[in-house]
């Protein structure tokens, strides 16, 4: 449904970014995560046709984005990071307006903004002014208005930024509703956004994809290693070897911290990341006449892995010449599209 391929963006001498590709299938909720100013947003205005690509192609249910740039929006519902909202106007009366905008037929518009009232839990604000909204609900109407025309598609830069753990909860599960019947790209820079919410993520850093994967996969994938942490009691030379009698280890650590009882050790046992002795540790502890006080497994999660991906040292250069995830204060104009 989305296909983007060798996607790069300069502004000037300076590089936003570069050889973007990843794919996004129907139904499906992919997360594009990356840290601030990693080309999340500038990605998404490019899928949007809000900026051209300096090279590459992308193209959204099969239209090319900068050669079919009207097939292209009248496919798609798009959400920047700050909403396009008239706060003067009622929820329903921009709705109407939207849909407007968007081509919908006079006879029809009704029906679509009831409809994705309904979606989004408007219902009971149709006749609110946009200003007298909280920050959750203008987020609503903004999703609102993505999906009033049903597109096939749906782009969200960073959807829940500044809202409040319940309003995050339901800005959520609003977006996983939507998944199935519409193809969703998620930009953000959350990590639980990402677990929660999408079934793939693709990470961006400085500009170019460094990772594109279901998100259990890449912990397992990218981890690299295992390891547990055992508080034991017995003599320290005794239970390094019986650990070592199990299968190799890269490393074995003391932990500090904690004032230990008299003979108990905290260690952190790191193996490699396909094994996992965990039961063959408590059983040869065990038999060896030690005693086992915890035995605890640590598996690299996902934020390890975004650590990971995202801390490198190769660098494209300087900030780009824009702001990268900063919208306009004012809405932006909504293009008008031709009637379907």
């Amino acid at each position: 449904m989305i296909e983007v391929e060798h996607l790069s963006k300069h502004y000037g001498s300076t590089v936003a970014i570069r050889d973007v590709t990843f794919r996004v299938e129907p139904g499906e909720i992919l997360g594009f995560l990356g840290p601030n100013g990693a080309g999340k947003t500038t990605t998404m205005r490019i899928l949007s046709g809000y900026l051209p690509a300096t090279e590459g192609t992308a193209r959204i249910a099969g239209y090319d984005v900068h050669t079919d740039s009207m097939a292209v929006r009248q496919r798609i519902g798009y959400l920047p990071e700050s909403p396009p909202l008239y706060p003067e106007m009622t929820v329903e009366s921009f709705l109407h307006f939207v849909g407007q905008i968007k081509g919908l037929a006079a006879g029809s518009r009704g029906e679509r903004a009831a409809i994705a009232m309904e979606r989004c839990g408007l219902i009971h604000k149709r006749s609110v002014l946009i200003r007298k909204l909280s920050k959750g609900y203008r987020q609503r109407v903004g999703i609102a208005q993505a999906i009033i025309h049903d597109p096939p598609v749906i782009i969200l830069d960073e959807p829940t930024v500044g809202l409040d753990p319940r309003q995050i909860t339901e800005v959520r599960q609003l977006i996983k509703s939507l998944a199935g019947d519409h193809t969703i790209i998620l930009s953000t820079h959350i990590l639980p956004e990402v677990s929660m919410t999408c079934g793939r993520v693709a990470i961006i850093s400085r500009g170019e994809v460094v990772a594109t994967d279901a998100p259990e996969n890449l912990m397992t994938r990218l981890a690299g290693e295992l390891s547990y942490e055992i508080e034991v009691g017995g003599d320290g030379e005794t239970v390094r070897n019986v650990l070592q009698s199990i299968a190799p280890i890269r490393r074995i650590d003391t932990l500090i911290g904690e004032a230990m009882p008299e003979a108990h050790q905290r260690l952190q046992v790191v193996f490699e990341a396909e094994q996992d002795p965990g039961g063959a540790i408590a059983t040869a502890l065990v038999q060896a006449g030690l005693e086992l006080f915890e035995l605890r497994r640590h598996r690299a999660s996902l934020e390890d892995v975004f650590l990971n991906l995202t801390t490198e040292e190769a660098t494209l250069g300087s900030a780009p010449a824009e702001p990268e995830d900063v919208e306009p204060t004012s809405p932006e104009p909504l293009e008008p599209t031709p009637s379907l």
